[in-house]
């Protein structure tokens, strides 16, 4: 399966990011790619009035990622925000191919580090997964790289990939922390993990403000081993892999880790 981790930078136009979105996937279609995965917010970057932008899912915005995959015959992946209760959005991701036609509500929101996502954004509540040519693949939202059930539901649902799609803070540490997690995910699951992260604004000359977390880059492709396949520095740019997805099984054969796993129930003792 060949891939294709689109790292846009988004801006709080979501006719302009729709315009990036039909660039990249014609660059990746023509280099053979088959799913083209772009950021978390890709429709519109955190920082600007995101409950604005929101759409239904089969509003607008959604419409024209379909039409696009149909167009360039791929699956496209890409974050959008949709209705939520009380005035809040749920933060989804929205797949769209000539056999898929889905989505994931993030689950994990991100409260930490200065930011509160829960002040704006509903939680979703379920594991999403769909099929592509034969092979499942999970879904993911930034924060819950942090989360390993996660992960490990999507592979007990079948799936051999699992796609993150982030915009990931900036500060001390966190590229790092960013480079770990989506190893260690990949060794929890057994799995490839296709990590797309919104681009470093910086690099584009645009000022950071407030704690929004705005993306570092550093998109990578992860085997089920947790090697780094590829990996793109902070810009916007388009990373293409091939995938041998039979590795999975065969490392899962060799490394059977979700076979070996036992549950472990924690005792406290009142004394």
């Amino acid at each position: 399966m060949r891939v294709a981790l689109a790292q846009i930078i988004s801006s709080a136009d979501p006719q302009e990011n729709l315009r990036l979105i039909r660039r990249y996937t014609a660059d990746a279609r023509n280099r053979g790619a088959e799913l083209v995965v772009f950021p978390e917010a890709a429709m519109c970057a955190f920082g600007n009035p995101v409950a604005d932008a929101a759409q239904p899912l089969d509003g607008p915005w959604a419409n024209a990622v379909r039409e696009l995959a149909r167009e360039f015959g791929v699956t496209i992946v890409a974050g959008m925000f949709t209705p939520g209760a009380g005035g809040r959005v749920r933060n989804t991701l929205l797949v769209a191919g000539p056999d898929a036609d889905t989505h994931y509500d993030k689950i994990h929101l991100f409260d930490a580090f200065g930011f509160s996502e829960s002040s704006t954004v509903d939680a979703g509540d379920r594991v999403a997964t769909f099929d592509l040519g034969g092979t499942t693949l999970g879904l993911a939202t930034c924060y819950d790289v942090r989360f390993p059930a996660l992960f490990v539901a999507n592979a007990e649902a079948g799936a051999s990939i699992t796609i993150v799609c982030a915009s990931w803070g900036a500060g001390p540490g966190k590229a790092e922390q960013w480079d770990l997690l989506v190893r260690a995910r990949a060794l929890d699951a057994s799995a490839f993990v296709l990590a797309c992260g919104q681009g470093d604004p910086a690099t584009a000359g645009i000022a950071a403000t407030g704690t929004a977390p705005t993306g570092i880059g550093r998109s990578a492709v992860i085997s089920p081993l947790g090697e780094v396949l590829g990996r793109l520095d902070g810009g916007e740019g388009l990373l293409v892999a091939d995938l041998d997805v039979a590795a999975v099984e065969q490392v899962r054969a060799s490394l059977p880790v979700l076979a070996n796993r036992r549950t472990i129930v924690a005792e406290i003792n009142a004394s």
